[in-house]
């Protein structure tokens, strides 16, 4: 027995377990000194594309060189602009949420804020020329992550609409995003009605103007300082921003009171922001773009930099495999209703505002917002739950935004789409949901997760783009 070879038989054997409980409850049940390895068979995905992006020697250092600028990017609000001015649109050209779409695969909310629009911009007088024009050829559909913009819902921008423009002083990106609506029958969920086109008229000649001159007198807004505080105080950044809204007036206030704009625009200003808990969302939204795109373009990163819907599809984008959209089904969120509305009223998932829960707020944070879990139908113990599970496929925590129930453990950042493959656990979003009819607005809030095949089909991409000699 002096073999090295035979040197194992010289100790108690050990029995490691992987795989089937079955055979632990066996051994358990003889005494048998047992190590059990928690391992499952990947969920799904082909397994030899989960092998081969595995064991991409790139890898480890690529998330994390991705993940570093995630996590050091800044935001600023520096400017508030038209769209035309900001974003270069013209008549007839309109950006909407989620991976590209044309007319004819738009579902009905999509539908709806593109006739709205339409109807806003003076391109038709009503909804039967707007559909007959956005059938046609003269008009320019685009997604607004192509064009640095994001956008809640539908996220339709047409060149008249008025974008707030953050800037990364780390990176150096910008990002625009719309001015939020409020709640209710309101454009992003898909309404086009009277209401609605004067309260876009509104915004365009007196909100947006004035933001503008206190944007400019301010010099700058620190919206990641925002961001990180309004997560102590009970938001979550996606469904919740009644802190961050109430922190961005303060702010602004003291420039729009010294602005000279008229006593009764100030007051009806102050009005609708205050009252809008939702105002900061467009926001938080630009904010996480620009730390997501600060993670692009490093070849053998399975980041995942975007998630969007556009009512019909849901896209993922990852770091290593540049611009290239994964898509799926979007599914139809499950929750509390409006009213008389029910889940046969809902349409699939729909938004660019997944970019919070891209980054790592919104559903992936539900456990510092107990508030939300009542309005899209969880409970708080899911919502703490939800929030620990997440940790599992992402790539790190972020510094600076924190959840105070967990200890201020810093939120679940940077999603790994090879670990969502390998875990099946899927990525939380909460959101709100859009009729499923044209014109008719929200009707309700609730839970969703993408579908599987964008992170399927994310993983199969880089194992193919994995060079031969890596």
């Amino acid at each position: 027995m002096t073999d090295p070879s035979y040197s194992f038989l010289r100790d108690e054997p050990v029995i490691v377990s992987a795989g089937a409980a079955i055979f632990d409850e066996a051994l358990h049940g003889q005494a048998v000194p047992l190590t059990v390895v928690d391992w499952a068979p990947p969920r799904f995905a082909d397994s030899a594309h989960i092998a081969s992006v595995t064991s991409d020697p790139r890898r480890h250092a690529a998330n994390q060189q991705a993940l570093d600028r995630v996590l050091t990017a800044r935001s600023e609000l520096v400017d508030v602009r038209p769209a035309s001015e900001a974003l270069g649109l013209k008549p007839g050209q309109f950006l909407h949420a989620g991976p590209p779409i044309t007319w004819d695969r738009a579902s009905g909310p999509m539908r709806g804020a593109l006739i709205g629009a339409m109807i806003f911009e003076g391109l038709a007088a009503n909804a039967e020329d707007a559909e007959r024009a956005l059938a046609g050829d003269n008009v320019e559909l685009d997604s607004c992550h192509h064009h640095d913009a994001v956008g809640p819902m539908a996220g339709v921008i047409s060149p008249s609409m008025w974008v707030f423009e953050l800037r990364d002083p780390v990176h150096g990106g910008t990002a625009y995003c719309s001015l939020n609506e409020g709640l209710g029958k309101v454009l992003r969920y898909g309404a086009y009605g009277p209401e609605v086109i004067d309260r876009l008229t509104w915004m365009s000649t007196v909100l947006g103007p004035a933001l503008q001159t206190a944007v400019r007198a301010a010099k700058t807004v620190d919206c990641a300082t925002i961001l990180a505080q309004m997560l102590q105080m009970g938001d979550e950044g996606h469904n919740r921003n009644r802190a961050g809204t109430l922190m961005l007036l303060r702010d602004l206030l003291p420039h729009l009171v010294a602005s000279g704009v008229p006593a009764r625009d100030l007051a009806e200003v102050c009005r609708f922001v205050g009252g809008n808990d939702h105002f900061f969302l467009n926001l938080v939204m630009p904010t996480a773009k620009l730390a997501m795109d600060a993670g692009r373009g490093v070849p053998g990163s399975s980041l995942v930099v975007a998630m969007a819907r556009n009512g019909t599809d849901f896209g993922i984008q990852c770091s290593g495999t540049g611009d290239q959209w994964f898509t799926g089904p979007a599914n139809k969120p499950e929750g509390l209703f409006l009213g008389q509305y029910g889940p046969d009223d809902a349409n699939p998932d729909i938004g660019d505002s997944a970019i919070t829960e891209t980054i790592g707020v919104g559903g992936f944070s539900m456990a510092t917002a107990p508030a939300i879990v009542r309005l899209v139908g969880g409970d708080v113990n899911f919502a703490l739950t939800t929030s620990r599970k997440m940790y599992e496929i992402t790539l790190g925590e972020h510094p600076m935004y924190s959840i105070p129930i967990l200890e201020f453990r810093g939120i679940p950042c940077g999603i790994d789409a090879l670990a969502v493959a390998r875990t099946g656990i899927l990525p939380q979003i909460n959101t709100g949901m859009a009729g499923a009819l044209a014109g008719t607005g929200q009707v309700g809030a609730g839970l969703v997760t993408p579908p599987e095949k964008c992170f399927t089909d994310a993983v199969a991409a880089l194992a193919a783009a994995r060079p031969s000699t890596a």
